[in-house]
């Protein structure tokens, strides 16, 4: 089934607050290669100037799979997962996030294309990550979808 673009933004997303944990920060760290102590290593983190862990790259997009159920919105639009591909992540940092932190998230649709007929549609998500109101970073995703319902 094709995804109806307009369907589509006008999606209410609920907003996710999240605190951001320095057991959950170290063990990003090491889970994705990042061997800097100042990722794990409280000590090392405040030589290096931080009031504590600092959020590793990435880390936010973990953050949205927090809610009881993080792919709401895809069984809202009629998309079954099998069908789904992850096809891009993108960031824009405003500030440092650091453990202790909570930050609020929150999600938008902010376009629906296809591609190849029909065949692939494409589902970009942005969500802005804030703290306080204040902006920490902007996150934006990329879903890939097979349409199995277009003509190859």
């Amino acid at each position: 089934m094709a995804i109806d673009p307009g369907r589509a933004k006008a999606l209410a997303l609920d907003p996710i607050t999240v605190a951001v944990e320095r057991g959950r920060l170290a063990f990003f760290a090491r889970a994705t290669g990042q061997h800097d102590p100042v990722y794990s290593d409280p000590d090392a983190a405040e030589a290096a100037g931080h009031p504590d862990l600092p959020v590793p790259p990435t880390f936010f997009f973990s953050l949205e799979l927090e809610s009881p159920d993080p792919f709401a919105y895809l069984t809202a639009l009629g998309v079954d997962l099998r069908d789904v591909l992850h096809g891009e992540q993108a960031f824009t940092y405003h500030s440092l996030a650091h453990a202790g932190d909570t930050l609020t998230l929150r999600p938008r649709i902010v376009d629906v294309f296809a591609k190849k007929g029909g065949a692939l549609e494409f589902l970009v998500k942005k969500t802005e990550i804030t703290r306080g109101g204040e902006p920490v970073a902007d996150a934006t995703s990329t879903l890939v979808v097979r349409n199995p319902e277009a003509a190859p």
